[in-house]
């Protein structure tokens, strides 16, 4: 599988800050904003990651989830982008683009993958059960007190905890 990280790998601390309800009301903004650009390529567009998820600490960035025919469309980028994101991460079934502030992700896979389904199941399992939501907490507070070279580190840092939830 093909990875590109545009601009490299950005490291440091991993910042959490305790759920703020506003990040609720920017993925609404934001979603208005993906889906006008769009149209009826996003065939879904979700709020995931730890800012979707009431009560759980996260880092300030909102991820969102765009379901789409091929990431890799090329209309598909130039729409996001002329609504004002950047392509960060290119990949062979998955683009990220995100906001000149780095404060929103959006996060394109395939309609229908098992790359959908997996996020959405994890978001709904955290939003259902304390026990988890919990431990993934104390997972994301111990590796947050580590300095990254990337953070995408940090995120693979979290899939043996990510795979056992889901299991469940």
């Amino acid at each position: 599988m093909s990875f590109r990280l545009i601009g490299g790998p950005e490291g440091g601390r991993v910042r959490l800050s305790p759920y703020r309800p506003e990040w609720a009301e920017r993925f609404a903004a934001e979603r208005e904003r993906i889906a006008a650009a769009l149209g009826p390529s996003a065939e879904r567009i979700e709020h995931i990651g730890s800012t979707s998820v009431p009560g759980l600490d996260a880092k300030p960035i909102v991820d969102i989830l765009v379901a789409v025919a091929d990431p890799a469309d090329q209309g598909v980028g130039s729409a996001l982008e002329g609504a004002g994101y950047v392509l960060r991460v290119d990949e062979e079934r998955h683009r990220m683009f995100r906001t000149p502030e780095r404060d929103v992700h959006v996060h394109l896979w395939v309609t229908g993958s098992e790359d959908v389904t997996r996020h959405l199941e994890f978001r709904d399992r955290l939003r259902a059960s304390d026990t988890d939501r919990r431990a993934y907490s104390d997972l994301k507070h111990r590796l947050a007190e580590r300095e990254w070279a990337d953070i995408n580190d940090y995120a693979d840092a979290k899939g043996a905890l990510i795979a056992e939830i889901l299991s469940r």
